[in-house]
């Protein structure tokens, strides 16, 4: 009895070591993941308007109309103070679970790009959709997010009528469309309401 009791003294001890060292860890290196990760977001949206000059976060103005995706930021993009268009970092569901992108918009209505910033699904399946190696058009050897820039927003955005999927990835290729597709709709909303005066 004795020699259980201190064996279960012992492996709290151990327990109580290991979580104070987790603690010490994460309060060590949490604010250099947090700074890796809004840099990285920096750089993405950078890329979706290279020439853009400010990016301002919006609060609650912009909201999706279909409950299966969430917007966890909106950003309204200008230079030199003049509108170039939104982007919004969306969240939904996928095969592997929550998928999170960044999706620009442009003021002339069209996606400026396309960015998978987290993916859950099969690797070699639907995690291609974040390769940039895997291309859905391997003569022009653009990629699933790639095939979304330039796009008008009066497109249907219907995998395999005018969205290519990814191959033996339906369910992943329809739900990033979808994501896509709601993002579009709320940011061309939103500037069409900033543009007639309002918000």
């Amino acid at each position: 009895m004795k020699e259980t009791l201190k064996l279960g003294l012992v492996l709290a001890a151990f327990a109580a070591g290991a979580c104070v060292a987790l603690a010490l860890v994460y309060t060590v290196t949490g604010p250099t993941i947090e700074g890796h990760e809004i840099k990285q977001l920096e750089m993405s949206l950078k890329e979706l308007f290279p020439a853009a000059d400010s990016f301002r976060a919006l609060d609650g103005d912009v909201a999706p109309k279909d409950g299966s995706v969430k917007f966890d930021q909106t950003y309204e993009v200008t230079r030199a103070g003049a509108p170039l268009g939104v982007a919004i970092k969306v969240r939904g569901s996928s095969y592997g679970g929550d998928t999170t992108m960044l999706v620009g918009v442009g003021t002339d209505r069209r996606i400026t790009g396309v960015k998978v910033l987290d993916i859950k699904d099969t690797p070699g399946l639907g995690a291609n959709a974040k390769s940039p190696t895997y291309f859905v058009d391997k003569s022009t050897k653009t990629t699933f997010p790639g095939q979304f820039a330039g796009k008008p927003l009066s497109d249907p955005f219907e995998v395999k009528k005018d969205v290519v999927a990814i191959t033996a990835s339906t369910i992943t290729s329809k739900a990033l469309t979808n994501m896509v597709k709601q993002a579009g709709i709320a940011a061309a909303e939103y500037l069409e309401r900033s543009a007639q005066g309002g918000k």
